[in-house]
């Protein structure tokens, strides 16, 4: 059991540099106190009671704890996806989510966004941040999605694993509750989703890069589907996001009201100009395509033979839509969207991809957390400010200029407990 601290507890973090998640600057020679789960006073030379824990990272950034809005959970091994996807239990995919929300919370991602499964998962998402809510497990907070809103042979159907054996394929789509065709299955999918406690909607409007039947331009849903989804989301008060990649459906789904994008990896000057007119935020999910960007042969080849196809045709797009996103004025949420390659928790990978590619670092780390936390509608994380929650980490290495800062975490604490923390490892 995680015991939480009680209000008569103080810690006072004294700060090398500190990162508050709003100011682009690292202050220096700043102090934390912490009393209880919350943040009580940040400045310099606070006064603190004299029994304060005392926590020394005078040698490091101290920066808010890292968001990951993009993550997929139920999987343990990458290599193993496919498998573990079709033919493991729902349990055992809640076990899942748990071990990779410790992993993350280990490694300064105090707070994950599950985007949503794609199989039998038995909302066992739900039940994973609940168990951890309630001090039962160590891990992450989460913002939870139980099930994606998509159409049978979409990007979100994971029975395409299945297309030669189509009674297999056939009884796996009947285990998918958010899978199907029209408004009124769509609204109906929409409404169960949020009763069952669903922090957010999210539709599957393109094809994708990973599925083996489809293709990036793809539009695999109805104008009429895709707007149900969005309206019923808002007459819940839930905000909506999609999966997209093409700039005909960005500008379809931007016109129709949605709240956010995930992906837009083939932006064009078009969609952009009325993203940024609307005030759209993005998260952009740079780390599945930089094997491609950033040419890494050996990275390249641990993906799928299909995926490894579509990534090098589609190569000069996925180039010029990054040069736009990075060029651009949007809001950028940061979400790292493993699920090859490297593990779920490896949210790190996230800033190289995105500095690497000439994002700056202030708007990254901004990205990770304080814009994050707007993204997710978790108030009370996302910067180190009086009365916050105590989701704060630090590290040892440069944050501004090395690639690989986030790598290597060298505190952690979720609600003004410390947690041990791990090395990132390939």
């Amino acid at each position: 059991m995680i015991r939480k601290p009680k209000d008569n507890e103080y810690k006072l973090i004294k700060c090398g540099k500190l990162f508050d998640g709003i100011q682009e600057a690292l202050l220096e020679n700043m102090e934390i106190l912490v009393q209880g789960e919350k943040i009580k006073a940040v400045g310099k030379d606070l006064q603190h009671p004299q029994d304060a824990e005392i926590i020394d990272l005078s040698d490091c950034t101290v920066t808010p704890g890292m968001i990951d809005a993009h993550t997929h959970l139920t999987f343990y091994e990458w290599s193993n996806r496919k498998y573990e996807t079709v033919f493991n239990s729902p349990v055992y995919k809640s076990m899942a989510v748990l071990y990779n929300a410790e992993r993350a919370l280990r490694r300064g991602f105090t707070t994950l966004r599950h985007m949503g499964g794609n199989s039998d998962d038995g909302y066992g998402a739900l039940d994973a941040k609940r168990s951890i809510n309630e001090g039962y497990f160590a891990g992450s907070r989460l913002c939870v999605l139980p099930y994606v809103q998509c159409t049978v042979g979409s990007h979100g159907d994971s029975s395409q694993q299945a297309m030669k054996n189509p009674a297999l394929a056939g009884y796996l789509c009947s285990t998918y509750p958010a899978m199907g065709s029209g408004v009124d299955f769509f609204r109906n999918s929409v409404r169960e989703q949020v009763k069952l406690g669903a922090d957010f909607v999210k539709l599957m409007s393109a094809g994708g890069f990973s599925t083996p039947n489809d293709s990036p331009d793809d539009e695999q849903m109805s104008d009429e589907e895709m707007q149900v989804i969005i309206e019923t989301a808002h007459k819940l008060y839930k905000k909506c996001t999609a999966h997209v990649y093409a700039a005909p459906s960005m500008i379809k789904l931007a016109n129709m009201g949605i709240d956010e994008l995930q992906h837009c990896s083939l932006m064009t000057e078009e969609s952009l100009e009325l993203l940024e007119k609307k005030n759209i935020p993005i998260v952009p999910t740079f780390s599945p395509y930089e094997e491609i960007i950033h040419l890494d042969e050996a990275k390249l080849a641990q993906k799928d033979a299909a995926f490894q196809a579509k990534m090098r045709q589609y190569e000069a797009r996925l180039r010029r839509g990054r040069e736009l996103i990075v060029n651009s004025n949007l809001k950028l949420g940061y979400g790292s969207d493993l699920v090859t390659v490297y593990r779920s928790y490896h949210g790190a990978v996230e800033y190289s991809s995105m500095m690497n590619s000439g994002v700056p670092a202030f708007r990254i780390l901004k990205a990770a957390t304080s814009v994050n936390a707007e993204l997710l509608e978790m108030d009370d994380i996302g910067s180190i400010r009086e009365g916050k929650l105590a989701d704060i980490a630090a590290w040892r290495r440069d944050l501004l200029h090395d690639p690989d800062a986030l790598k290597e975490c060298a505190f952690v604490m979720k609600g003004g407990v410390v947690f041990e923390t791990e090395p990132f490892e390939d």
